[in-house]
């Protein structure tokens, strides 16, 4: 009698999610199709994949090249309007991560804030309403290593935003940017339902970084694309 032949599954992509805080990002891209490792300074007990303690510089130096495509959103509270108010001080790390995914030869992403945009080249910009969420929470991607992408259509912003830090009333959008009210709604709204109120008030919505991971294996970049073994 033949053996029937057992079947070998195709190994997922490896995606390296540096300075990864509880997720968001990596979520996203975990169900595009990636293999996620996240890189993160900090301890990160509710990140739901593989995760290293580390500087996420000194990390992509030594093991970037491994991995076939790089995502990095370095902390952006430099550039955060909140804390230029309140006068407090951090340090500007897009520069240096730039030219460490330079170095690896591989495709990548830098995600940040507005405030961000001066510092970074060809951002494409993503708002929760191109993906039906209540939630606008612009974010701008930095595309290199020759990768690029095409965001969807960017609808306007009829729905009213709650203020900072008050609760959301109905028919409006969330801000759940600083000490805001309603954690269980904001896991909803954006998708995040294992984070807490640290991480959602800096996450990125996993519907951003699914469309860029899908774009990434579809072989949508000049000459970066991903293609899944």
């Amino acid at each position: 009698m033949t053996q029937p032949t057992p079947i070998r599954r195709p190994a997922r992509p490896r995606l390296l999610d540096l300075y990864c805080c509880q997720g968001g990002a990596g979520m996203g891209y975990y169900l595009a199709g990636f293999d996620v490792t996240g890189v993160d300074i900090r301890p990160q007990p509710r990140y739901p994949f593989t995760f290293v303690q580390a500087d996420a510089i000194d990390y992509v130096q030594v093991h970037g090249a491994e991995f076939d495509f790089i995502h990095a959103s370095p902390p952006c509270q430099h550039d955060s309007e909140c804390q230029r108010l309140h006068g407090n001080a951090h340090p500007d790390l897009i520069a240096p991560t730039r030219a460490a995914l330079e170095a690896t030869g591989r495709p990548w992403v830098i995600e940040n804030v507005g405030g961000a945009l001066p510092k970074l080249r060809n951002a494409v910009m993503l708002c929760g309403a191109m993906f039906g969420l209540e939630t606008y929470r612009h974010r701008h991607f930095e595309p290199g290593g020759g990768f690029s992408f095409v965001p969807p259509s960017h609808p306007a912003h009829t729905v009213p935003q709650a203020k900072m830090g008050r609760p959301v009333p109905p028919g409006h959008f969330g801000q759940f940017i600083g000490n805001f009210s309603g954690v269980a709604l904001a896991r909803r709204v954006m998708g995040v339902p294992w984070m807490n109120r640290d991480g959602i008030r800096e996450c990125i919505p996993p519907a951003y970084t699914h469309r860029v991971g899908i774009s990434c294996l579809a072989g949508a970049g000049t000459h970066g694309g991903v293609v899944a073994a």
